[in-house]
């Protein structure tokens, strides 16, 4: 299922032309009344109220009572110190204490703190108590207050009867009854939430179900889909194309279309309401189709040919590229591989491929151990960087642009093959560096694409993994990686990453260079390793520089992003086929009954791109869509293709950004959701598919503990797979053989 949908068009004659590719929507309608903490202002949970029919709520009348969990966190704290129980010879003594308070005067005030003295837990805890005592008490008395923690609080009476001591104690055996009496009023005081309890029912259960519900959240509909690698080819798009630029809102920078108001030559912004002075005719660009397409005549001068790209293999010859596996062979008996070897035989595949397929290709190799070598098209002299060159960042990217790629692959087979059979495995992993020199070198050509493929993780050198026992990524090896893949984006290369399976590479932190670059990041093995390095040196770049930005109407935010703006950047770098982009977005709070009050709210998505030809592109998509409550949207209705591919890309993003438990919130609410879709209309086999990956994330997720906020590189390739998941049929049938052979 491909979320841009196709809308056949027909000329005069009827014959069957271009089709518009559309923004594609979860929700028929904008959905006005999601929560992000998941309730309605009925207080009902959204899913519950809405998409399981089979199950009937009860608002509850009135406010709310408070959760219980806190109450019953509470209830084994002790409400004063505990006493310790007497010791077996206390009960004995009093018999012999009587004597003691005749032979003093009952008026010595003095005389009364030594008594209690005998019992140190008593007076040093309660005080009031013990001074509160007469001489003349009966034996009975010292067991009394190690049984009643809150004396304190349930004899006031006894403070105010102090100036005639003796005479307010007499009968203290009779005025024990009262004291213990005051227990039940420990259990009573909590009269409130027995109250708010319905007789009979159990005390816990009413208001669990429903805290549990929070703690997933309730699933936001409102999502809107793009298939980018569809918009920018511009053979599919079918609206009019103009040579001029947008009309745009001098506020919000939304562009002028069909569904824009001029009036008296002021164009009212459907988005943010400012009045912008307009020309006569300035919406005869725009078509009635949503769908504008501005060409600027503006190229870069020194562009030649499409082919003029540069494809560099990086390669890593370290020591432990010298570990062999079994492979069957030809003959029946198997033979031992190692990773070189089975590297060496890979990259002599892909020049062949490469010299049949895109013959003028420029063709540059860079291996790295414990110094980086250049040998470019293989017909120079190489260039070596070891020692301080491998942590002077400026310096290594100075030497790459500056190395010369003259010939094609047409040219240098030959040379370069030889290169290739000539590599020896010895020595340590500088990575990093020859990551750098190898983005250095593709610069030069926007388009390009660097090919890493390494078997350990980076220990000399920049992005070095500090060595430590715990697995944690390295803070200046995170920021390395991450700034290198958004200086290769700003320079229009891509890079893909793979490592050996059954290795420790921190593919978490590599993989940033595949991420923000749009390339591909895979772990393979011996015998697959030549058909992954074939499949990412196919030449599938349609457009560099592209940033797609989201309009919606001032009142509208977007969850995870920007919770205040109604706009929305984002920069995307390099685009290949299949590419989608998801954006979800809600409505605040006090802009919802607003909004209930009109019929449809506009949306519209710009493109900004560089074709591989060189020219600059904007593409405009503008269209309404109606609004509703969710009460009435049946979940039957909902895109499960577009729900399933934005749980994806968000929660793994969320979880690469260490954003754990909002992913598995955010999961939860899915799953929720996904199941009550099931429950109104049966799963088709496509879109189990975002069920099994939402299984996968949430398995990963649950396996990360709070000692280590670390992904093994198994996971690691996940999440990133996830986070550039698409509901082409291409992408998801890709992505399960590379599960199963992984």
């Amino acid at each position: 299922m491909v979320t841009a949908r196709a809308v056949p068009l027909a000329d005069a004659s009827g014959v069957s032309i271009l089709f518009v590719p559309q923004m594609e929507f979860a929700c028929s309608h904008v959905v006005c009344d999601w929560r992000p903490d998941g309730a309605e202002s009925t207080g009902v949970p959204l899913v519950e109220q809405q998409y399981d029919n089979s199950v009937t709520v009860k608002p509850q009348e009135g406010p709310a009572p408070p959760p219980l969990p806190p109450r019953r966190l509470r209830k084994p704290r002790p409400l004063s110190l505990p006493l310790p129980p007497l010791p077996p010879s206390l009960p004995p003594a009093p018999s012999s204490r009587p004597p003691v308070p005749s032979s003093r005067p009952p008026s010595a005030p003095p005389v009364a703190p030594p008594v209690p003295s005998s019992l140190p837990p008593v007076p040093s805890s309660r005080p009031p108590v013990s001074s509160s005592r007469p001489l003349s008490a009966p034996p009975v008395a010292p067991p009394v207050p190690s049984s009643l923690p809150p004396v304190p609080s349930s004899r006031p009476p006894v403070s105010s009867s102090r100036p005639p001591v003796s005479s307010s104690r007499p009968p203290v055996s009779s005025s024990r009854p009262p004291v213990s009496s005051s227990r039940p009023p420990v259990s009573s005081s909590r009269p409130p939430v027995s109250s708010s309890r319905p007789p009979g029912a159990p005390p816990v259960a009413p208001p669990v179900p429903p805290r549990g519900r929070r703690r997933g959240g309730v699933a936001n509909v409102n999502v809107v889909s793009a298939n980018i690698g569809e918009l920018v080819d511009l053979e599919r798009a079918a609206g009019p194309r103009s040579s001029q630029s947008p009309v745009v809102c001098g506020k919000c920078g939304a562009a002028l279309s069909h569904l824009s108001s001029i009036q008296s030559s002021v164009w009212g912004c459907e988005f943010c309401g400012f009045d912008n002075a307009v020309r006569d005719g300035a919406k005869g660009a725009c078509g009635d189709l949503g769908d504008d397409l501005y060409l600027s005549n503006q190229s870069d001068d020194d562009y030649q040919n499409l082919e003029d790209t540069l494809l560099v293999f990086c390669v890593d010859i370290s020591g432990s590229m010298s570990v062999t596996a079994e492979l069957p062979s030809s003959g029946g008996s198997p033979v031992h591989v190692s990773r070189l070897e089975g590297m060496q035989d890979a990259l002599q595949g892909a020049l062949s491929s490469v010299l049949q397929l895109s013959p003028h290709r420029r063709v540059a190799l860079v291996t790295f151990n414990d110094e980086v070598v250049i040998y470019g098209d293989g017909t120079g002299a190489p260039l070596s960087l070891r020692d301080w060159a491998l942590v002077d960042y400026d310096h290594i990217w100075q030497q790459g642009v500056a190395y010369s790629i003259p010939h094609c692959i047409a040219e240098t087979y030959q040379q370069l093959a030889q290169r290739v059979k000539d590599l020896r495995e010895h020595g340590a992993t500088s990575l990093g560096p020859a990551a750098l020199v190898s983005v250095a070198m593709a610069s030069r050509y926007p388009g390009s694409k660097v090919i890493l493929c390494t078997d350990g993780k980076a220990n000399i050198g920049l992005g070095e993994m500090e060595p430590s026992p715990s697995p944690a990524s390295s803070p200046t090896a995170s920021y390395f990686y991450t700034r290198l893949g958004l200086q290769a984006v700003g320079s229009g290369v891509i890079i893909s990453v793979m490592t050996f399976e059954g290795t420790d590479c921190r593919l978490a932190d590599v993989g940033r260079l595949s991420d923000a670059t749009g390339g591909k990041v895979n772990i393979v093995s011996i015998g697959t390793v030549a058909t992954e390095i074939r499949s990412a040196c196919v030449d599938n770049i349609l457009a560099t520089g592209v940033t797609a930005t989201m309009f919606a109407p001032d009142g509208v935010y977007f969850p995870y992003k920007d919770d205040s703006n109604h706009k929305l950047v984002k920069a995307i770098g390099n685009v290949t086929r299949g590419l989608e982009v998801t954006i979800q977005f809600a409505v605040k709070p006090e802009f919802r009954e607003v909004f209930l009050q009109r019929e449809t709210l506009p949306f519209q998505l710009q493109l900004l791109f560089t074709t591989r030809d060189r020219e600059k592109v904007t593409r405009v998509l503008t269209e309404r869509r109606p609004v509703a409550t969710c009460s009435s949207i049946p979940a039957g209705s909902l895109n499960v293709a577009v729900l399933g591919v934005h749980c994806a890309q968000l929660c793994a993003s969320l979880t690469m950004g260490g954003r754990v438990q909002e992913a598995q919130r955010h999961l939860k609410a899915q799953q929720d959701l996904h199941q009550q879709i099931s429950k109104q209309r049966p799963i088709n086999e496509e879109e189990n598919i975002y069920g099994n990956w939402m299984d996968t994330m949430t398995t990963i997720c649950d396996d990360i503990t709070t000692e280590s906020q670390t992904l093994s590189d198994e996971a690691a390739r996940v999440m990133y797979q996830m986070k550039s998941a698409s509901s082409d049929k291409e992408y998801y049938n890709n992505n399960n053989k590379n599960n199963n052979s992984t």
